[in-house]
Protein backbone atom coordinates (compact mmCIF):
# COMPACT_ATOMS: atom_id res chain seq x y z
CA UNK A 1 0.00 0.00 0.00
CA UNK A 2 3.00 1.90 0.62
CA UNK A 3 5.47 2.81 -2.02
CA UNK A 4 9.31 3.26 -0.84
CA UNK A 5 10.93 6.03 -0.88
CA UNK A 6 14.42 8.06 -2.40
CA UNK A 7 17.25 5.38 -1.76
CA UNK A 8 19.54 8.39 -2.18
CA UNK A 9 17.61 9.97 1.10
CA UNK A 10 18.73 7.15 3.28
CA UNK A 11 22.26 7.37 2.39
CA UNK A 12 22.16 11.46 2.47
CA UNK A 13 20.61 10.17 6.59
CA UNK A 14 23.70 8.23 7.18
CA UNK A 15 25.87 10.70 6.22
CA UNK A 16 24.63 13.55 8.38
CA UNK A 17 24.28 11.08 11.05
CA UNK A 18 28.11 10.54 10.91
CA UNK A 19 28.51 14.16 10.10
CA UNK A 20 26.97 15.45 12.79
CA UNK A 21 25.53 17.64 11.04
CA UNK A 22 21.68 19.18 11.83
CA UNK A 23 19.10 19.84 9.02
CA UNK A 24 17.85 22.86 7.91
CA UNK A 25 14.50 23.51 6.07
CA UNK A 26 16.62 23.43 2.76
CA UNK A 27 17.88 19.94 3.13
CA UNK A 28 15.84 18.72 6.18
CA UNK A 29 17.15 15.26 8.24
CA UNK A 30 15.42 12.27 7.54
CA UNK A 31 13.40 10.85 9.99
CA UNK A 32 12.75 7.30 11.28
CA UNK A 33 9.13 5.37 10.51
CA UNK A 34 7.66 1.77 10.45
CA UNK A 35 5.24 1.55 8.44
CA UNK A 36 1.95 -1.68 8.96
CA UNK A 37 -1.54 -2.30 8.08
CA UNK A 38 -3.42 -3.09 11.27
CA UNK A 39 -6.71 -4.25 10.25
CA UNK A 40 -8.57 -1.51 8.10
CA UNK A 41 -5.90 0.82 8.19
CA UNK A 42 -2.32 1.71 7.30
CA UNK A 43 -0.56 2.71 10.07
CA UNK A 44 2.90 4.90 10.24
CA UNK A 45 4.95 5.75 13.29
CA UNK A 46 7.58 8.50 12.82
CA UNK A 47 10.43 8.99 15.71
CA UNK A 48 10.11 12.59 16.73
CA UNK A 49 11.46 12.51 20.25
CA UNK A 50 11.89 15.85 22.06
CA UNK A 51 9.67 17.77 19.18
CA UNK A 52 6.57 20.06 20.08
CA UNK A 53 3.39 19.12 18.84
CA UNK A 54 3.42 23.02 17.39
CA UNK A 55 6.51 22.03 15.66
CA UNK A 56 4.66 19.32 13.32
CA UNK A 57 3.27 19.74 10.38
CA UNK A 58 1.80 17.16 8.54
CA UNK A 59 0.52 17.87 4.49
CA UNK A 60 -1.17 15.22 2.07
CA UNK A 61 -1.58 16.53 -1.75
CA UNK A 62 -3.02 13.94 -3.97
CA UNK A 63 -1.05 10.53 -2.57
CA UNK A 64 1.97 12.79 -1.32
CA UNK A 65 2.17 12.99 2.58
CA UNK A 66 4.86 14.79 4.01
CA UNK A 67 5.53 15.32 7.75
CA UNK A 68 8.16 18.45 8.97
CA UNK A 69 9.14 18.79 12.41
CA UNK A 70 11.74 20.66 13.90
CA UNK A 71 14.00 19.85 16.96
CA UNK A 72 14.75 23.36 18.53
CA UNK A 73 17.80 23.66 21.68
CA UNK A 74 16.37 24.16 25.16
CA UNK A 75 16.03 27.47 26.27
CA UNK A 76 19.10 28.82 27.85
CA UNK A 77 20.15 31.36 30.00
CA UNK A 78 23.27 33.21 31.62
CA UNK A 79 23.89 30.49 33.75
CA UNK A 80 23.64 27.44 31.69
CA UNK A 81 26.80 25.70 30.31
CA UNK A 82 26.83 22.97 28.01
CA UNK A 83 28.94 20.18 28.63
CA UNK A 84 27.85 17.49 26.07
CA UNK A 85 24.88 17.98 23.00
CA UNK A 86 24.82 14.63 21.51
CA UNK A 87 21.10 15.00 20.21
CA UNK A 88 19.88 16.07 16.99
CA UNK A 89 18.60 19.36 15.90
CA UNK A 90 17.41 21.35 13.37
CA UNK A 91 14.35 19.95 10.65
CA UNK A 92 13.42 16.63 9.88
CA UNK A 93 11.27 15.71 7.03
CA UNK A 94 9.72 12.37 5.60
CA UNK A 95 7.65 12.07 2.49
CA UNK A 96 5.77 8.70 1.56
CA UNK A 97 4.12 8.13 -1.81
CA UNK A 98 0.27 6.72 -0.18
CA UNK A 99 -1.13 3.86 -2.82
CA UNK A 100 -5.29 4.82 -4.24
CA UNK A 101 -6.17 2.77 -2.02
CA UNK A 102 -6.15 4.60 1.02
CA UNK A 103 -8.44 7.37 2.58
CA UNK A 104 -6.64 10.22 2.27
CA UNK A 105 -9.56 12.91 3.29
CA UNK A 106 -9.42 10.63 6.89
CA UNK A 107 -6.32 10.01 8.39
CA UNK A 108 -5.98 10.22 11.91
CA UNK A 109 -2.91 11.70 13.82
CA UNK A 110 -1.50 10.93 17.55
CA UNK A 111 1.55 12.34 18.97
CA UNK A 112 2.57 10.34 22.64
CA UNK A 113 6.30 9.78 24.02
CA UNK A 114 7.71 11.18 20.89
CA UNK A 115 6.27 9.01 18.59
CA UNK A 116 3.90 10.54 16.08
CA UNK A 117 1.26 7.86 14.80
CA UNK A 118 -0.73 8.53 11.60
CA UNK A 119 -3.82 6.26 11.18
CA UNK A 120 -4.64 6.15 7.01
CA UNK A 121 -8.19 3.53 6.97
CA UNK A 122 -8.02 1.40 3.72
CA UNK A 123 -10.99 3.03 1.28
CA UNK A 124 -13.77 1.64 1.00
CA UNK A 125 -13.50 0.84 -3.04
CA UNK A 126 -10.35 -1.52 -1.98
CA UNK A 127 -11.79 -3.15 0.43
CA UNK A 128 -12.47 -6.70 -0.65
CA UNK A 129 -16.48 -7.82 -0.97
CA UNK A 130 -18.29 -10.27 -1.90
CA UNK A 131 -19.96 -10.81 -5.61
CA UNK A 132 -23.17 -12.20 -5.83
CA UNK A 133 -24.14 -14.27 -8.75
CA UNK A 134 -27.37 -13.93 -10.69
CA UNK A 135 -29.43 -17.48 -11.32
CA UNK A 136 -30.76 -17.93 -14.68
CA UNK A 137 -34.25 -17.77 -15.23
CA UNK A 138 -34.22 -20.58 -17.07
CA UNK A 139 -33.23 -22.80 -19.89
CA UNK A 140 -32.89 -20.58 -22.88
CA UNK A 141 -35.36 -22.12 -25.62
CA UNK A 142 -34.29 -21.62 -29.50
CA UNK A 143 -36.58 -21.07 -32.21
CA UNK A 144 -36.24 -22.98 -35.47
Amino acid sequence: MLMRTDPFREMDRIVQQLAGTSGTWSKPSVMPMDAYRDGDAYVIAFDLPGVNTEAIDIDVERNMLTVKAERRPAAKNDTVQMELSERPLGVFSRQVMLADTLDTEHIEADYDAGVLTLRIPIAERAKPRKISIRADAGPKQISA
